[in-house]
């Protein structure tokens, strides 16, 4: 079966995102086997807040 686009929506703040046939693949090469649940920009800010907490433990 081909893959195709899919359309999922963000947990963080509930906007659609595409997850593309590229990054579908991507997942898959890097041996990831669950979907994103977040969109990129989500993803973005929950990656800067843990990065300011380590920066804050050291």
């Amino acid at each position: 079966m081909e893959k195709q686009d899919k359309v999922i929506v963000c947990k963080d703040c509930g906007k659609e995102f595409t997850f593309t046939v590229g990054e579908q693949n991507f997942y898959e090469q890097q041996g990831f086997t669950n979907e994103p649940v977040r969109c990129k920009e989500c993803r973005d800010k929950k990656k800067a807040a843990r990065n300011n907490n380590r920066k804050f433990e050291n």
